[in-house]
């Protein structure tokens, strides 16, 4: 029997990392030094953002998914949070990134180590010069990939991607990303597209580029459009725990409505402290490694 594979970001959850307040941001104190030069929008109350997580994780789990919580770690700070960046999931394994924010470089071993003591196998690594983030990764289906090319991720880790993916995939697709507020903000792929079936993703299409845009209605891939109103507040970022079964932020009631139109179940947390200081949401909080 399987024990990972994830070449899919909507089948359902299966197994997943995560990582909780209190073994990334550790105390206030640590906190209170790490937030600024980390670009966070705000100063995180730690004890708020335990209580945060206690009601995420209990959707989390929910799903049904095995929740694995990755600990403590000497090489990791505030963003360790967020576990889907560091490693990518192909069905041959893990790959370790080479983040593209240098104060993340840690955290891509610190998670393979784990990955390791629990029987998952590593495919490979992402070298310098080339950089890649998991949040630049999208599965357009098993067999089709498509990865956004900006200030996280560049052309030298896209290519390196490829070469390990090999005869895994059929297609890679290089969605050149905007400029936007510029390369100390965070902007990646999964930042204005989320798929939650095969056949319906949830996109800010302003941030779009023309072509990706018509590659995915050129697949019958239904778009539901987040409002301008809604788009900072992380509208966009939403996790399919399952076909049509997804967990978002609170405070977005018109894309929630839209999303329930659709047909999508949706589950909401309050993520002040989690996720919208740091400009994480649900997905960026999760790192799926076996969905089926």
């Amino acid at each position: 029997m399987p024990n990972h594979g994830c070449q899919s970001n909507v089948d359902r959850i299966r197994r997943m990392l995560i990582k909780t307040p209190a073994a990334a941001f550790r105390t206030q104190a640590e906190v209170d030094a790490q937030w600024q030069p980390l670009n966070y929008l705000g100063r995180p109350d730690y004890a708020l953002a335990l209580a945060e997580y206690k009601q995420f994780r209990a959707l989390l789990a929910q799903s049904g998914a095995e929740i694995h919580e990755l600990p403590v770690h000497a090489d990791t700070g505030l963003d360790s949070l967020y576990t889907h960046d560091p490693l990518l999931i192909t069905n041959r394994g893990y790959v370790l990134c080479n983040m593209g924010k240098a104060a993340r470089r840690g955290e891509s071993q610190a998670a393979g180590d784990y990955l390791q003591t629990i029987g998952v196998p590593m495919l490979g690594r992402i070298e310098p010069p080339g950089t890649l983030e998991g949040g630049d990764v999208v599965w357009l289906d098993q067999r089709t990939v498509a990865v956004g090319e900006g200030y996280r991720s560049n052309a030298a880790g896209i290519a390196q991607l490829r070469a390990l993916l090999g005869d895994s995939v059929d297609e890679m697709i290089a969605v050149p990303l905007p400029h936007w507020n510029g390369p100390d903000d965070v902007l990646h792929l999964m930042s204005f597209v989320s798929p939650l079936d095969h056949d319906l993703f949830l996109v800010y299409s302003r941030l779009m580029p023309v072509v990706f845009r018509q590659q995915l209605l050129a697949r019958d891939i239904r778009l539901v459009e987040v409002p301008d109103a809604e788009y900072d507040s992380m509208a966009c970022n939403v996790l399919a725990v399952a076909p049509r079964e997804c967990i978002m932020l609170a405070g977005n009631p018109i894309t929630r409505a839209l999303l329930q139109d659709a047909g999508v179940e949706v589950a909401t947390y309050t993520g002040s402290e989690i996720s919208a200081k740091g400009a994480g949401g649900p997905t960026c909080l999760t790192r799926p490694f076996w969905r089926g």
